[in-house]
């Protein structure tokens, strides 16, 4: 597989980044809801975030694991998908939810002191009355931030 991923980013039929092998996938819960989020805990990798991209999964999001707790701001520059995000504190707590315009440079901020950002399609949240206050459980299997 990994050959072939590296054959499609030199014949540029994949954008450079798109496969890694270094990619981690955890299972998150969220009021009962399974959740398989792509974990963005380095530098680049939370530069990155879900760049390029033309569709996301149902149930599969992205969690960005940040150094700190901090009150942090996502952006929607070069995403091509609407995205709902929710901030999340140390606790697994989420602060706050933001929907978000694709390609866009819009900043959405954490309500308070998040250590988490989980990207979902938009709506998705919505959809399953998960608001501000509601417990994610899982998050102590993603990696430290780098």
């Amino acid at each position: 597989m990994r050959w072939f991923a590296i054959q499609l980013i030199v014949l540029g039929l994949l954008p450079a980044g798109a496969y890694s092998s270094e990619v981690n996938v955890i299972p998150l819960t969220i009021s009962g809801y399974e959740i398989a989020a792509e974990v963005a805990h380095t530098q680049l990798s939370r530069s990155q975030g879900l760049m390029y991209r033309e569709s996301l999964e149902e149930n599969t999001g992205m969690l960005f694991v940040f150094p700190g707790s901090g009150y942090y701001s996502m952006w929607m520059k070069n995403t091509y998908i609407p995205l709902s995000v929710a901030f999340i504190d140390v606790r697994g707590i989420i602060l706050n939810i933001a929907e978000m315009q694709p390609e866009t440079l819009t900043s959405h901020d954490a309500a308070g002191m998040a250590k988490y950002a989980l990207e979902m399609n938009k709506g998705w949240f919505a959809a399953r009355k998960i608001t501000a206050g509601t417990q994610v459980t899982g998050l102590e299997r993603a990696p430290a931030a780098d």
